[in-house]
């Protein structure tokens, strides 16, 4: 099927760590024996969607879903450090309750030996510069890069964004205007 073109978002598949309430942020992290299952039915969903290329994190736990989900698909796959999710620091692999408290305070202001979530969205709208305005591609990555994504193609407040609970569906599609993508409706 050829949909019109766009980006659609994906995070990766559900992980060892996500399982167990720990933020990974720049540490690899696996993928659970469900998030295996659940990056499988990402590849049945998306493989006849029109999607022309995938850009993924290339953190650990992005790759392995990209691998699962597209593998022998022909679809080109190009991975990309500025996808990856936020930098926290010396609080990668902390509690997720630790760094829920931090987040409204981590706006502008760089979480220790880390990124702020300001750092993230320049990081994804430099990707964006480079992403071809013909083609309906496929981006995962984290939580921070979906934010990331509503803050820049939604023009939502970053302070909303980071302090709404992560809601997961099945994607999230974003089309695009003449200069710059503008928000659609969910994928």
């Amino acid at each position: 099927m050829r949909r019109s073109a766009g980006l659609v978002f994906e995070t990766h598949s559900l992980t060892v760590d996500n399982e167990r309430g720990i933020a990974t942020g720049w540490l690899g992290g696996t993928l659970s024996l469900r998030g295996r299952e659940l990056a499988g039915e990402l590849g049945a969903r998306r493989r006849a969607d029109g999607i022309q290329a995938v850009h993924a994190s290339d953190l650990a736990r992005a790759v392995e879903t990209v691998e699962i989900a597209f593998e022998g698909s022909g679809i080109p796959i190009e991975l990309d450090w500025r996808l990856r999710e936020i930098d926290y620091g010396e609080l990668n692999g902390a509690p997720v309750a630790v760094l829920e408290r931090e987040r409204a305070l981590r706006i502008d202001r760089r979480f220790p030996g880390g990124e702020s979530y300001r750092d993230t969205v320049a990081r994804v709208a430099d990707f964006l510069e480079g992403v071809s305005s013909d083609e309906r591609i496929l981006v995962i990555g984290h939580t921070a890069t979906r934010w990331a994504l509503d803050h820049l193609l939604d023009g939502e407040e970053l302070e909303s964004v980071v302090t709404r609970p992560f809601d997961w569906r099945p994607g999230w599609e974003y089309t695009r205007g003449p200069r710059r993508f503008a928000a659609g409706a969910p994928a």
